[in-house]
């Protein structure tokens, strides 16, 4: 299964397990700042990529399952 990841920026983290297949953005809670390549997320979720909780979160805020849903 592949998951949907941002990654976190910010402060030191461990590296996660595998590699990316393609940057999809960023997000950094203590600037609280996010970038999100809308493009690419809706293609992997239309290939049926899962988000992580926290993904599922930042895309609800940015109401991109309402875009989804409406095309």
């Amino acid at each position: 299964m592949v998951k949907l990841r941002l990654k976190r920026c910010g402060r030191k983290q461990p590296r996660r397990e595998g590699r990316d297949l393609r940057k999809v953005g960023f997000y950094d809670p203590i600037k609280n700042q996010t970038y999100l390549n809308v493009p690419v997320i809706l293609y992997f979720l239309e290939k049926g990529a899962q988000p992580t909780r926290t993904v599922h979160d930042i895309l609800r805020k940015a109401e991109l399952f309402k875009e989804r849903t409406s095309s």
